[in-house]
């Protein structure tokens, strides 16, 4: 299994392609990583936090504590113990966060806190991907030395076509054995 041993957080924000993480970490999962997901509390309303639960075998972290138990999901320790950060998709808002550091949810938290290489998968329409400040924060993210999967073409949800929807889970699954494959070479 070509990802034996890797640890990786998937982090997924609130967009429609949501729905791709499943398959994405279904992928991951099957090349044998350990997968911890992470998602804001907006993509909660595209995918429920059960569905990834029971993919990655692990509870599916979307706050600082589990309110029934007091139970701390340390941002620093999940940063410490990736091997990689992956969000997808990444909504503008979170790479606007992420650019510029607003902490204001465990995702960005970790991300901050996080000593591992990070991939970036956007997802949105595309006036949103268009938009300066979008193209901005991508090249800040960019500068950070974090890996930007760039979005393809197509039918969007909004019905418009042109780039923005979130890479395939296969191609991204790909860039991530390469990735590997590639640091396992240096």
């Amino acid at each position: 299994m070509e990802l034996q041993g890797k640890k990786i957080i998937l982090c997924v924000s609130g967009s429609i392609a949501a729905y791709k993480a499943a398959y994405l970490l279904r992928g991951l999962i099957k090349l044998g990583a350990e997968v911890q997901v992470i998602m804001t509390p907006y993509a909660r309303e595209f995918i429920t936090p059960l569905t990834l639960s029971t993919l990655s075998g692990k509870p599916v972290l979307t706050e600082f504590f589990t309110k029934d138990n007091g139970q701390w999901n340390s941002h620093v320790e999940l940063g410490l113990w990736a091997d990689l950060l992956l969000v997808a998709p990444a909504t503008a808002t979170t790479m606007g966060k992420m650019a510029n550091g607003i902490c204001d949810n465990l995702l960005i938290s970790t991300y901050l806190s996080a000593k591992c290489p990070v991939m970036i998968a956007p997802a949105m329409d595309l006036d949103m991907f268009d938009h300066p400040s979008t193209h901005r924060n991508i090249e800040l993210l960019r500068s950070y030395g974090n890996m930007i999967v760039d979005p393809a073409s197509g039918e969007l949800a909004s019905g418009l076509i042109g780039k923005g929807r979130m890479e395939e889970p296969e191609i991204i699954l790909e860039k991530i054995k390469d990735f590997f494959s590639e640091k396992k070479n240096c």
